[in-house]
């Protein structure tokens, strides 16, 4: 698992242990870095010798580190210049020691560049860019290297113009193929439209670890967390013991959403799956290990229900949503029972001690939230969770996972791929049966979301994606994850 910081937590940081360094060893730390990391990408087009870099400085320290790597490649014959986007509020030493190293300033962006820093602000930075540095970033992608091909370009912590503590990118942003990042990873490197604009992102360690405290912003998942975190069955188990998962799911109008759903459940770790609604004769005959039944007061004993996809919205699907609700086993809502909870009908219902989980896009998010996740989505997914007392799966590129407690998860695997119609029953049926295995509904949440992302992926190897593609490619991408 990796962990994302706000900008408060890593200041204060900073703070403590600089305290406990000399003046400068900081800063000298991360240059060394940077430096080390722009290196190595020049080596891949040609060698350090020589190469055009064009420093892109703002001010403060975010301009310093830029300097201070600057002169270490001006050290080792790189033809560097730096042009300064607040020439009054420049760091003097970093520029000292640039022109010291062979390095010059100028007033222009060159027609030619190998590798540009993006130093232009840092994670102090509140709002847009200003107009001059957002003329410049439009500008960068007509720079060429000396192979023709286009600059590399690698952000100093952040792409400058992103929110730091959001993942927001309200206006002109720099698009980095590399981002440097210094001490620990920043929200925005994992969240929202921010995190693809920041590339790859390279992680220099400068002794921050220990000074960090409190909780992080965001935690992400890797392979190794799903892997261990995903049931298995053992040498005892029996399909009742690998858990049973309901879905109450479909219609006789949307019955695709009925063998989604089953599609994805059947892909889990539990051991049986109960379909009960109109779409039974369908699911049956795609799925013959299936139990069907018509509704959810027939359907035997399960572990956990999932319900909504596809359900429609009259008086028999709120007959089922209600007949879910009123158990005492984990639940998951999904499209149409998110959107029967917004009249206020249910909110009895919503009143339980067993688990729950919504997994909105976001257009059923803002009919339940009375407004759009908007810039914050982290934050929007939080307050959700917190309202309604559920686990909260926002969909998205960077999908969204927060409890009531205000722990938030990113999703590190999601696909274009994925934005296809009945996409998300899949992964309502995936997540269904990690519930009906006994994962908490945190981790069962987080680990659909990174194994469908997977399968996603793994579809759009093949050309265009569609649903029933993401849940034919779940089983090898578990293949490849649990071995």
């Amino acid at each position: 698992m990796r962990q994302a910081w706000r900008v408060g937590d890593v200041r204060a940081a900073e703070k403590n242990l600089m305290a406990t360094l000399p003046e400068g060893a900081l800063m000298q730390r991360a240059a060394a870095g940077l430096a080390r990391r722009c290196a190595l990408l020049l080596e891949e087009t040609g060698g350090v010798y020589g190469a055009r870099v064009l420093l892109l400085v703002g001010s403060g320290d975010n301009g310093g580190d830029t300097l201070y790597a600057g002169a270490a490649l001006a050290r080792r014959g790189a033809q560097v210049r730096a042009l300064l986007l607040s020439p009054e509020r420049v760091h003097l030493a970093g520029l000292a020691a640039l022109r010291q190293a062979g390095g010059f300033t100028t007033r222009d962006l060159p027609a030619r560049a190998d590798l540009v820093l993006d130093g232009i602000v840092g994670i102090g930075a509140s709002g847009g860019l200003r107009p001059e540095a957002a003329a410049i970033v439009r500008e960068l992608p007509a720079l060429r290297r000396r192979d023709g091909e286009r600059a590399v370009i690698v952000a100093v912590d952040v792409p400058s113009g992103v929110t730091v503590d959001t993942g927001d990118v309200p206006g002109e942003a720099v698009t980095a193929d590399v981002t440097v990042t210094f001490g620990c990873l920043k929200a925005a490197h994992v969240l929202g439209p921010a995190a693809v604009r920041c590339g790859h992102v390279d992680l220099v360690d400068i002794g921050l670890g220990p000074a960090l405290t409190g909780t992080p912003a965001v935690r992400v998942p890797d392979a190794a967390d799903i892997a261990a975190w995903w049931p298995r069955p053992g040498a005892t188990s029996d399909k009742y013991s690998r858990g049973v998962v309901g879905l109450a799911t479909g219609s006789a109008f949307y019955p695709g959403a009925a063998l989604l759903s089953t599609a994805g459940a059947l892909a889990g770790p539990s051991g049986m799956v109960r379909y009960a609604g109109s779409a039974h004769r369908e699911v049956v005959r795609a799925h013959p290990s299936v139990v069907v039944a018509d509704r959810v007061a027939d359907s035997g004993r399960v572990q956990a229900w999932v319900c909504g996809s596809g359900l429609g919205s009259g008086d028999e699907a709120r007959t089922e949503l209600r007949s879910v609700l009123a158990t005492a086993l984990p639940v998951l809502l999904d499209a149409d029972a998110i959107n029967l909870l917004v009249g206020g009908e249910h909110a009895e219902d919503l009143r339980r001690d067993a688990p729950l989980v919504l997994t909105p896009h976001d257009g059923e998010f803002k009919r339940l939230a009375g407004e759009a996740p908007g810039a914050d989505r982290a934050g929007a997914a939080a307050r959700l969770a917190a309202w309604t007392n559920a686990v909260v799966l926002l969909k998205g590129d960077r999908t969204i996972v927060a409890t009531p407690s205000g722990e938030i998860w990113a999703n590190p695997t999601g696909s274009a791929a994925l934005a296809t119609a009945g996409s998300g029953d899949v992964l309502a049926g995936l997540l269904g049966s990690l519930l009906a295995a006994g994962l908490p509904p945190v981790r069962a949440a987080v680990a659909a979301a990174y194994v469908h992302g997977l399968a996603g992926r793994r579809a759009a190897e093949n050309g265009p994606v569609t649903a029933p593609d993401v849940a034919a490619a779940l089983r090898p991408a578990l293949a490849g994850l649990l071995t």
